[in-house]
């Protein structure tokens, strides 16, 4: 059974991630990517390739929170300025 398609489709996903203009899009599609990559790896016992996009998944996830997290706290900075005026 021929996988290779999934390292394409992986290829491909991380690839369109840089079309996105937004941080949080842009990380969410990469830690999708690496997902692809970690089956991939296991699927062909690459054991480095999976390690590798387990950390590139995780730190995808992990920044898009801390991104989210601090893009809420400066809106929400934004918004008592506003109502203290």
């Amino acid at each position: 059974m021929r996988l290779d398609w999934i390292g394409w489709i992986a290829t491909a996903v991380f690839a369109s991630s840089y079309l996105f203009k937004q941080p949080l899009a842009l990380r969410r599609v990469q830690a999708a990517a690496a997902l692809l990559w970690v089956i991939y790896g296991l699927i062909i016992h690459a054991f480095p390739v999976v390690v590798a996009n387990l950390v590139v998944a995780g730190m995808a996830a992990y920044s898009s929170r801390s991104w989210r997290a601090g893009k809420a706290s400066s809106e929400l900075a934004d918004t008592a300025a506003i109502e203290s005026r």
